[in-house]
């Protein structure tokens, strides 16, 4: 059974997981309007993606006997100046969220709350994944600059990721 605390807190991630989601959504709309299809189709695979952590959270809650309480969703921002500036929001986002999940780590280890420590290994190892993806992308950028081909090529290699649903 989760402690209180960590119901709460968990169901604050779920609100922020969904948030992120719709971060992604919101990126992949605004490229798709430019003609990017391909950062459009990196941003909404992220999206979803984020919606798949989200529901992690919440068949967690529920297998622990929690209650889980859906929030609602704050505005996100609906345009970047360039490729490498949404890039630069998604990696200081998925800062903010590694942060987040390290407090709930800290939480359940407060609690001496195991089994959602334990849960919560797969999202630490997750988001040094996304942070090291997100800055592979800027650095790619960084070298690309303004370069219409550069950001071609990029367009199509970013076409060709496929969303894969998790598995929990």
């Amino acid at each position: 059974m989760l402690s209180k605390k960590v119901e709460e807190a968990l169901n604050k991630q779920i609100n922020a997981e969904f948030w992120s989601g719709y971060l992604y959504l919101s990126m992949s709309a605004h490229f798709a309007k430019e003609g990017k299809s391909g950062f459009a189709n990196w941003f909404k695979v992220q999206a979803l993606e984020e919606n798949d952590h989200a529901m992690r959270f919440f068949d967690y809650i529920v297998s622990r006997g929690g209650e889980v309480t859906i929030l609602p969703i704050k505005e996100v921002p609906h345009s970047w100046a360039s490729p490498i500036d949404a890039f630069k929001a998604a990696l200081a986002h998925e800062k903010h969220v590694t942060a987040l999940i390290d407090n709930l780590m800290t939480l359940a280890n407060e609690e001496k709350d195991y089994a959602t420590g334990s849960m919560l290994k797969w999202f630490i190892d997750e988001q040094v994944e996304e942070e090291e993806t997100a800055q592979e992308y800027i650095d790619s950028l960084e070298m690309i600059k303004d370069n219409g081909f550069g950001i071609y090529t990029l367009d199509k290699e970013l076409k060709s990721r496929k969303y894969s649903p998790l598995s929990f």
